[in-house]
Protein backbone atom coordinates (compact mmCIF):
# COMPACT_ATOMS: atom_id res chain seq x y z
CA UNK A 1 0.00 0.00 0.00
CA UNK A 2 1.05 3.35 -0.40
CA UNK A 3 2.87 5.06 2.39
CA UNK A 4 2.58 8.72 4.00
CA UNK A 5 5.75 10.40 5.45
CA UNK A 6 6.42 13.16 7.52
CA UNK A 7 9.71 15.38 7.40
CA UNK A 8 10.85 17.64 9.03
CA UNK A 9 14.35 19.94 8.53
CA UNK A 10 13.51 19.83 4.74
CA UNK A 11 15.68 22.91 4.35
CA UNK A 12 18.59 21.30 5.48
CA UNK A 13 21.37 19.66 3.72
CA UNK A 14 20.59 16.59 3.98
CA UNK A 15 16.54 17.15 4.17
CA UNK A 16 16.46 19.06 1.04
CA UNK A 17 17.44 16.03 -1.00
CA UNK A 18 15.62 13.06 0.78
CA UNK A 19 12.24 15.92 0.34
CA UNK A 20 12.62 15.39 -3.32
CA UNK A 21 13.61 11.49 -3.25
CA UNK A 22 10.09 11.05 -1.06
CA UNK A 23 8.20 13.11 -3.69
CA UNK A 24 9.31 10.94 -6.44
CA UNK A 25 9.35 7.44 -5.08
CA UNK A 26 6.41 5.74 -5.66
CA UNK A 27 6.22 3.95 -2.58
CA UNK A 28 4.88 7.22 -1.19
CA UNK A 29 1.67 8.84 -2.27
CA UNK A 30 1.75 12.12 0.21
CA UNK A 31 4.80 13.72 1.98
CA UNK A 32 4.23 16.45 4.78
CA UNK A 33 6.95 19.04 5.40
CA UNK A 34 7.03 20.48 8.37
CA UNK A 35 8.38 23.99 8.37
CA UNK A 36 8.76 27.44 9.83
CA UNK A 37 8.21 28.66 6.66
CA UNK A 38 6.25 28.11 3.25
CA UNK A 39 8.91 26.23 0.76
CA UNK A 40 8.89 27.89 -2.64
CA UNK A 41 7.64 24.43 -4.34
CA UNK A 42 4.74 22.69 -5.67
CA UNK A 43 3.99 19.15 -6.08
CA UNK A 44 0.87 17.44 -5.89
CA UNK A 45 2.24 14.50 -3.00
CA UNK A 46 3.63 17.32 -0.65
CA UNK A 47 1.18 18.64 2.02
CA UNK A 48 3.14 21.83 3.80
CA UNK A 49 2.54 22.52 7.75
CA UNK A 50 4.19 25.87 8.46
CA UNK A 51 4.21 25.28 12.27
CA UNK A 52 5.43 27.20 15.20
CA UNK A 53 7.74 24.80 17.07
CA UNK A 54 7.42 25.58 20.56
CA UNK A 55 3.40 25.30 20.09
CA UNK A 56 4.11 22.38 17.94
CA UNK A 57 1.55 19.90 18.80
CA UNK A 58 -1.01 22.89 18.59
CA UNK A 59 -0.07 24.11 15.59
CA UNK A 60 1.03 21.50 13.36
CA UNK A 61 -2.52 20.26 12.02
CA UNK A 62 -3.82 17.15 11.12
CA UNK A 63 -1.84 14.42 9.45
CA UNK A 64 -1.21 11.02 9.44
CA UNK A 65 2.50 8.85 8.92
CA UNK A 66 3.46 5.85 8.07
CA UNK A 67 7.02 6.83 8.23
CA UNK A 68 8.85 9.75 9.89
CA UNK A 69 12.35 11.30 8.72
CA UNK A 70 14.09 13.41 11.07
CA UNK A 71 16.24 15.70 9.78
CA UNK A 72 16.38 19.17 11.85
CA UNK A 73 20.20 20.02 12.59
CA UNK A 74 21.96 23.13 12.86
CA UNK A 75 25.18 24.17 15.02
CA UNK A 76 25.60 25.93 18.25
CA UNK A 77 27.08 29.00 16.63
CA UNK A 78 24.07 28.87 14.10
CA UNK A 79 22.13 28.61 17.38
CA UNK A 80 23.05 31.07 19.31
CA UNK A 81 24.04 29.45 22.52
CA UNK A 82 24.40 25.51 23.53
CA UNK A 83 20.88 26.19 24.94
CA UNK A 84 19.13 26.97 21.47
CA UNK A 85 21.42 24.28 20.26
CA UNK A 86 19.78 21.39 22.38
CA UNK A 87 16.49 23.43 21.78
CA UNK A 88 16.47 22.41 18.17
CA UNK A 89 18.43 19.17 17.54
CA UNK A 90 17.20 17.38 20.57
CA UNK A 91 13.87 18.62 21.88
CA UNK A 92 12.09 19.85 18.57
CA UNK A 93 13.05 16.21 16.66
CA UNK A 94 12.11 14.43 19.52
CA UNK A 95 8.61 16.07 20.29
CA UNK A 96 7.83 15.65 16.21
CA UNK A 97 9.04 11.86 16.48
CA UNK A 98 6.93 11.30 19.72
CA UNK A 99 3.83 13.06 17.55
CA UNK A 100 4.57 10.76 14.41
CA UNK A 101 4.56 7.59 16.69
CA UNK A 102 0.97 8.71 18.59
CA UNK A 103 -0.53 9.37 14.81
CA UNK A 104 0.67 6.16 13.07
CA UNK A 105 4.21 6.39 12.40
CA UNK A 106 5.88 2.56 12.87
CA UNK A 107 9.47 3.66 11.53
CA UNK A 108 11.71 6.49 11.63
CA UNK A 109 14.63 7.49 10.16
CA UNK A 110 17.15 9.78 12.09
CA UNK A 111 19.89 11.70 10.71
CA UNK A 112 22.64 12.00 13.42
CA UNK A 113 26.62 12.15 13.47
CA UNK A 114 29.40 9.70 13.51
CA UNK A 115 30.48 9.90 17.34
CA UNK A 116 27.11 10.55 18.63
CA UNK A 117 27.03 9.09 22.32
CA UNK A 118 25.10 9.88 25.28
CA UNK A 119 28.75 10.06 26.81
CA UNK A 120 30.90 11.92 24.44
CA UNK A 121 32.95 14.62 25.76
CA UNK A 122 32.04 16.86 23.12
CA UNK A 123 28.55 18.93 23.84
CA UNK A 124 27.64 18.51 19.98
CA UNK A 125 27.96 14.71 19.95
CA UNK A 126 25.96 14.48 23.26
CA UNK A 127 23.29 15.68 22.37
CA UNK A 128 22.85 14.02 19.11
CA UNK A 129 23.56 10.88 21.45
CA UNK A 130 20.66 11.77 23.67
CA UNK A 131 18.63 12.72 20.38
CA UNK A 132 18.95 9.18 19.49
CA UNK A 133 18.52 7.86 22.68
CA UNK A 134 15.03 8.90 23.62
CA UNK A 135 13.93 8.86 19.75
CA UNK A 136 14.68 5.34 19.98
CA UNK A 137 12.82 5.31 23.55
CA UNK A 138 9.83 6.06 22.01
CA UNK A 139 9.36 2.44 20.74
CA UNK A 140 9.37 2.46 16.77
CA UNK A 141 8.98 -1.04 15.19
CA UNK A 142 11.68 0.21 13.50
CA UNK A 143 14.78 2.94 13.42
CA UNK A 144 17.48 4.04 11.28
CA UNK A 145 20.09 6.35 12.20
CA UNK A 146 22.47 7.73 9.64
CA UNK A 147 25.64 8.57 11.46
CA UNK A 148 27.52 10.42 8.59
CA UNK A 149 30.55 12.14 9.35
CA UNK A 150 30.99 15.95 7.00
CA UNK A 151 28.23 15.99 4.57
CA UNK A 152 29.23 17.14 0.96
CA UNK A 153 26.61 19.58 -0.81
CA UNK A 154 25.75 23.09 -1.09
CA UNK A 155 24.17 24.32 1.96
CA UNK A 156 21.98 27.15 2.27
CA UNK A 157 23.93 28.55 5.50
CA UNK A 158 27.65 28.58 5.91
CA UNK A 159 29.18 26.79 8.56
CA UNK A 160 32.02 28.27 9.61
CA UNK A 161 35.29 25.67 9.10
CA UNK A 162 33.52 23.12 7.75
CA UNK A 163 34.83 24.03 4.42
CA UNK A 164 38.00 23.83 5.33
CA UNK A 165 37.31 20.38 7.17
CA UNK A 166 35.76 18.58 4.01
CA UNK A 167 38.85 19.81 2.01
CA UNK A 168 41.35 18.78 4.87
CA UNK A 169 39.46 15.34 5.00
CA UNK A 170 39.24 14.87 1.42
CA UNK A 171 42.64 15.54 0.91
CA UNK A 172 43.34 12.28 2.90
CA UNK A 173 40.38 10.14 2.60
CA UNK A 174 42.72 7.69 1.13
CA UNK A 175 44.45 7.15 3.87
CA UNK A 176 41.43 6.83 6.41
CA UNK A 177 41.27 2.75 6.37
CA UNK A 178 39.94 0.40 9.13
CA UNK A 179 37.92 2.43 11.70
CA UNK A 180 38.79 5.75 10.09
CA UNK A 181 36.94 5.19 7.39
CA UNK A 182 33.68 6.49 9.24
CA UNK A 183 35.08 9.87 8.95
CA UNK A 184 35.12 10.11 5.04
CA UNK A 185 33.22 13.02 4.02
CA UNK A 186 30.33 11.61 2.05
CA UNK A 187 27.80 13.62 -0.29
CA UNK A 188 24.28 14.65 1.45
CA UNK A 189 22.52 13.00 -1.63
CA UNK A 190 24.19 9.57 -0.63
CA UNK A 191 22.99 9.71 3.28
CA UNK A 192 19.17 10.97 2.12
CA UNK A 193 19.36 8.18 -0.17
CA UNK A 194 20.33 5.71 2.06
CA UNK A 195 18.17 6.53 4.85
CA UNK A 196 15.47 6.73 2.61
CA UNK A 197 16.29 3.08 1.24
CA UNK A 198 16.92 1.53 4.54
CA UNK A 199 13.59 2.88 6.04
CA UNK A 200 11.64 1.43 3.10
CA UNK A 201 13.41 -2.17 3.97
CA UNK A 202 11.63 -1.94 7.61
CA UNK A 203 13.88 -4.05 9.55
CA UNK A 204 13.04 -4.63 12.98
CA UNK A 205 14.93 -2.38 15.87
CA UNK A 206 17.09 -0.08 15.61
CA UNK A 207 19.80 0.12 13.22
CA UNK A 208 22.66 2.81 12.80
CA UNK A 209 24.11 3.24 9.26
CA UNK A 210 28.06 5.09 9.22
CA UNK A 211 29.98 5.77 6.08
CA UNK A 212 30.42 2.19 4.72
CA UNK A 213 26.47 0.97 5.87
CA UNK A 214 25.80 4.43 3.75
CA UNK A 215 27.82 3.50 0.16
CA UNK A 216 26.61 -0.13 0.39
CA UNK A 217 22.86 0.96 0.55
CA UNK A 218 23.46 3.29 -2.02
CA UNK A 219 25.58 1.40 -4.56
Amino acid sequence: MPRKAILVGATGLVGGHLLHLLLNDPAYEQVTALVRRPLLMNNDKLVQRVVDFERFEETSGDWEADDVFLCLGTTIAVAGSREKFHRVDHDYTVEVARLAKKRGALRAGLVSSIGAAVGASSFYLRVKGETERDVEGLGFESLEIARPSLLVGERKEKRRGEAAGIAVTRAVSFAMVGALRAYRPIGADRVAAGLLRAVLAGDLGRHVRAYDDIIALTS
